[in-house]
């Protein structure tokens, strides 16, 4: 399974508005992607509130999984940008 570790960009991590754009973009691929980071176990990265779950902070490291390489590089690289801006 195709995996990427990225680190998280966003100023305020993985909170609201981060993690519902990562969600949408998740349900877009039309294919299962989860997050997870060191540790924890995967979340569905369709889900803002699961995301929330994971805690992670700015600087945080995050692991995105999923079949299709393309879903795990167009999550990876949000959880990377700053959504707050």
């Amino acid at each position: 399974m195709p995996s990427k570790t990225v680190t998280v960009g966003s100023a305020v991590g993985l909170h609201a508005r981060p993690a519902a754009t990562i969600a949408e973009a998740a349900v877009g691929t039309g294919v299962p992607v989860t997050l997870a980071v060191a540790g924890g176990e995967p979340v569905d990265a369709g889900s803002a509130l699961l995301i929330m779950t994971l805690g992670a902070q700015k600087g945080a490291e995050v692991t995105v999984s999923s079949d299709d390489a393309d879903a795990v590089e167009t999550v990876a690289a949000l959880v990377e940008a700053d959504l707050d801006t």
